[in-house]
């Protein structure tokens, strides 16, 4: 293992890359930024047949969009190019030569009917097939046959895949710093193909020896590739390597019920799973992002840091380069986490009151004069999840209501509530300074000599002017609306309220 933290981020170009995905890009990030590490970003696309165009350019368009800046890789070089297992063909090759030659692999020449030929054997005895072991010696591969047929055959160009000997008694042991110590009996194990008949490496073969090569440290990645380690460790012994540290990072689950967090659950519950939005490239469909959502990137991370890990105290709120400093695998938690979408929205907001009024207001409502955006922005704040929502309640603001709130009208309007708006109706033309506390005073001062508590009127003072029982600090309100605004909506709900007998 070297000296200095080295770890990477392996995704797969197979489509749009899985929030749960950019969770451990973030993980591999902050483990490299706390010890002074590397970051590498590797594209593995040894399955060629489920590549999907673009799905690339996303990979890296949703990590910059994070902040999660890779030191070395795809768009970026290093010493260990190409980064494109695809473009690596060649080096995966030649160490499975090398696995042939020091007879921990074989070749298998078994054809694709053969082997369903085998699997309904034992089908029929009630069992499953394995190719390990103990069926090995009876199928069509260089540990069974002859020398000689073994160099026809390849002297031939017969198809054949390469596999992995795996020792028919043994316990393989590794430690994860997650789970910590994982057993499990090379019996459990088939033989895996490592080379595939077209010369192409699986997973397998490529990861470990990408890895190696690139002096990975840590290896930091989902809990479901869990059942592939023994593999790889196995595949490390084969070689007579050291391998990495694990860390096998809790499932994301869905927000309700049990089981893993899907696409559907998220189209189901209306929230996004992805960073950006993504076009199917062949059905056209549209998948949310988090980005066209309205979440901000510092809240997003936040977010998917505390999706698995905690920090020990009560403090919720990180920025990125808090979570760098309190970060660390040991404080990564066994049990899936929930993907509780209202936690996220907290977050969201708790990121845009942390924004300035000017930059809200100049980005997101940059049609009004910078004071009166910077006013509606101070208005509203409180009040929504995502800055897109800020242009929505200005102009539901502005809008004249065309209905009033029922239940309240049917609890407040009576004859004294309507004596009060008349006389409000009076007052309101007399304020010399239109400002929120001038105002106030004025209504507080002149309903108090009538006789008439403001408490009493207040809601259905609201619901005469905005249509609603509820909404933003009614004082503001009146000075933002205008006077004449004011004036206006007022009577317009006197014409409009029920007539009392």
């Amino acid at each position: 293992m070297p000296n200095s933290v080295r770890v990477r981020f392996a995704p797969s170009p197979t489509g749009p890359l899985h929030i749960g995905g950019v969770r451990t890009a973030l993980y591999n990030f902050l483990l490299a930024r706390k010890l002074g590490g590397t970051f590498i970003l590797r594209i593995e696309d040894t399955d060629q047949a489920r590549f999907v165009p673009g799905a690339e350019d996303y990979i890296l368009e949703s990590l910059a969009w994070l902040g999660i800046s890779p030191d070395e890789g795809i768009g970026i070089g290093g010493p260990h190019e190409p980064y494109r297992q695809s473009e690596r063909k060649e080096i995966y090759k030649s160490y499975a030569q090398k696995l042939i030659e020091s007879g921990k692999a074989y070749y298998a020449f078994d054809t694709s009917e053969e082997l369903d030929a085998m699997r309904a054997l034992f089908e029929s005895k009630g069992s499953a097939f394995q190719y390990n072991a103990v069926t090995r010696v009876k199928l069509r591969n260089s540990l069974a046959l002859p020398k000689k047929e073994v160099e026809q055959l390849l002297a031939n160009n017969t198809p054949y895949v390469i596999r992995l000997k795996v020792p028919a008694k043994g316990e393989i042991r590794f430690q994860d710093v997650i789970r910590d110590w994982v057993h499990v009996h090379t019996s459990s194990i088939d033989d895996k193909v490592l080379m595939k008949s077209d010369g192409m490496p699986t997973y397998h073969l490529a990861n470990v020896v990408d890895d190696h090569i690139m002096q990975i440290s840590h290896v930091i990645r989902g809990e479901e590739w869990l059942p592939s380690a023994p593999l790889h460790i196995l595949l490390y012994q084969a070689f007579g390597w050291t391998p990495p540290q694990f860390a096998h990072l809790p499932l994301l689950l869905k927000p309700e019920g049990n089981g893993k967090l899907s696409k559907r659950d998220a189209d189901l519950g209306g929230f996004p799973v992805f960073p950006l939005e993504w076009k199917d490239p062949q059905t056209g469909a549209i998948s949310k992002g988090f980005k066209q959502e309205g979440y901000l990137p510092e809240a997003t991370v936040n977010f998917l840091a505390f999706l698995g890990w905690n920090p020990g105290t009560e403090q919720e709120l990180f920025s990125l380069k808090d979570l760098i400093e309190a970060f660390s695998l040991e404080r990564i938690n066994k049990a899936g986490a929930k993907f509780d979408v209202k936690k996220a929205q907290w977050f969201n907001q708790q990121y845009l009151k942390q924004h300035g009024a000017k930059e809200l207001a100049a980005t997101y409502l940059p049609s009004l004069e910078a004071e009166k955006g910077e006013a509606y922005v101070h208005l509203f704040l409180d009040r929504i999840t995502f800055p897109q929502d800020l242009l929505s309640m200005v102009e539901d603001f502005l809008a004249i209501p065309d209905s009033y709130d029922a239940d309240v009208l049917a609890s407040k309007w009576n004859s004294e509530t309507k004596r009060a708006l008349e006389l409000l109706l009076e007052i309101l033309p007399s304020c010399t300074s239109w400002h929120a506390d001038d105002i106030k005073q004025t209504i507080q001062q002149r309903l108090e000599t009538a006789g008439i508590k403001m408490g009493k009127v207040m809601q259905l003072f609201r619901v005469a002017l905005s249509g609603k029982g509820a909404g933003p600090d009614l004082m503001i309100s009146l000075e933002l609306w205008g006077k004449d605004q004011v004036l206006a909506r007022l009577r317009q709900a006197l014409d409009k309220f029920p007539t009392l007998s």
